[in-house]
Formats: C-alpha cells, sequence, structure tokens
C-alpha cells in the first residue's frame, strides 16, 4: 500500500508540472594537490631562518623608505623598461634569464638541460615558498596604496624573499657553470630580471637582495649532491655538443 501511495504522490507532481523534490547530492571532492618538495635537499640543508635576516617591521623607517624608492623607480621608469617589468613578472623560468644567449638556446632541443632546469625550478620554488612562510612580510603596495603596481593580486605576506629573484639568481648561477665564457650577461640579466620586481611595485629591495642570497645558498648546497651535480653534467655535455657550453 505505502509503495502504491508514494507512485500515486509522484504521477500527482507531474501531472501538475511540478518536479519531484531533488535528491541532495554529496558535495564534490576536490582533490587537493600536494605540496611540492624537494628532490635533492633534506629541511636541514637549507633553514632559511639561518640564511637570511629578518625583514623590517612594515612601520619601520627602512620599510618606508624602501617605499619611497619604489614611487622614485616608478616616476623615472620609462614605457620600454615597465614593459620588460610586467615581461619578468609573467615569465617565471630559467627562459627569462637566458634571452641573452639568444635562439641557439633552446631547451625544446636539449631534454638532459630542460630536466636540470626544471627540477632547479621546484627547488627554488620550494625554497623560496618555505623562507616566505617563515618571515610573512606583507607586500609594499598594502601599505601604499599610492604605489603603481604591474599585478596587485600576490598574496598579502609572502613578500620576503622574491621568488622571482630567487628563481632567477639560481638558474644564472646554474647558466653560468655551464657557459663561464657569457657569465658576465648572465648575471647581469638576473639581476636586471630582479630589479623588474622593484620597476612593478610588487617588492621592496630587500626582498630581492634576500632572493639573491636564497638563491646562491641554494645552489652552492645542490651542487654538493651528486644525483644534481650528475644532472649539471648531462647538460654539461649537451650543451658542448651544440657548441653553446665549451
Amino acid at each position: 500500500m505505502t509503495r502504491n501511495l508514494a507512485a500515486a504522490a509522484l504521477a500527482g507532481l507531474l501531472l501538475i508540472g511540478l518536479a519531484p523534490p531533488a535528491v541532495a547530492q554529496a558535495p564534490a571532492q576536490v582533490p587537493v594537490k600536494p605540496a611540492a618538495t624537494s628532490k635533492f635537499l633534506q629541511p636541514a640543508d637549507l633553514d632559511p631562518a639561518l640564511i637570511l635576516p629578518p625583514p623590517p617591521r612594515d612601520d619601520a623607517p627602512a620599510a618606508a623608505e624602501g617605499r619611497a624608492e619604489l614611487h622614485r623607480l616608478a616616476a623615472a621608469r620609462t614605457p620600454e623598461r615597465l614593459e620588460q617589468a610586467k615581461h619578468d613578472d609573467e615569465v617565471e623560468d630559467v627562459t627569462s634569464i637566458a634571452d641573452v644567449l639568444g635562439p641557439a638556446f633552446d631547451l625544446k632541443g636539449f631534454p638532459a638541460t630542460a630536466k636540470l632546469f626544471a627540477d632547479l625550478r621546484n627547488e627554488d620554488s620550494v625554497a623560496a615558498k618555505k623562507a616566505k612562510a617563515y618571515f610573512e612580510r606583507e607586500r609594499p603596495f598594502l601599505n601604499d596604496k599610492a604605489l603603481d603596481v604591474c599585478d596587485d593580486g600576490h598574496d598579502r605576506k609572502n613578500s620576503y624573499p622574491s621568488g622571482h629573484a630567487t628563481m632567477g639568481y639560481a638558474a644564472a648561477a646554474v647558466l653560468a657553470n655551464l657557459i663561464p665564457g657569457n657569465a658576465q650577461i648572465i648575471l647581469a640579466r638576473a639581476s636586471d630580471y630582479a630589479e623588474s620586481r622593484l620597476y612593478c611595485g610588487v617588492h621592496y629591495r630587500l626582498d630581492i637582495d634576500a632572493g639573491q642570497v636564497l638563491g646562491n645558498v641554494l645552489v652552492d648546497r645542490l651542487m654538493t649532491k651528486p644525483a644534481f651535480q650528475a644532472e649539471v653534467e648531462a647538460a654539461r655535455v649537451e650543451l658542448t655538443a651544440a657548441h653553446i657550453a665549451p
């Protein structure tokens, strides 16, 4: 009888144009992406608290002077320098540093070199994120709404150290090791790439200085690991065969 009554009720709803009540669906489970980890280093190998000094407080005179510098750079930058800064903001990998080497350095033709720099990119990202999470420095534009910035869509408390600078100086250190004849222009490009963070108004100078320290220390530590050394040597063989490296 109960089954007949339920069927009759459903038929009645359909006759008057009403749909039966929807059955509640369980919310879809969004897969959680595991946090990136180092392929070569143990946590104790690179502790940002032991490498970098803490940044000044946001209300300290040094921080105020840092924001004043960003205003001076914004007022003096040319349209061309601003476009370069925007490009550097968007391209956060070794190609941004290696562009000074010309079209011959194309990772599509060098799989071992591409693997090396993909692994290095993971390492510098892990190191920078660990340091950012430890220091929790706010971006300069959060304390100065008048700053003209390229991109204000950054997390609030991840200014120190600069991840772009960490990546740029780490990539430059390895590139200069592989291609010592071009070391000066590679390192100069890394410095210019880091300066773009200031022209964009998204970092203090101390942030990019800390990124330089962290990137170089990272490479120093990686070069003590046989697995990383093997990747560097595989890239060297590849680039030497192409007459890019000596």
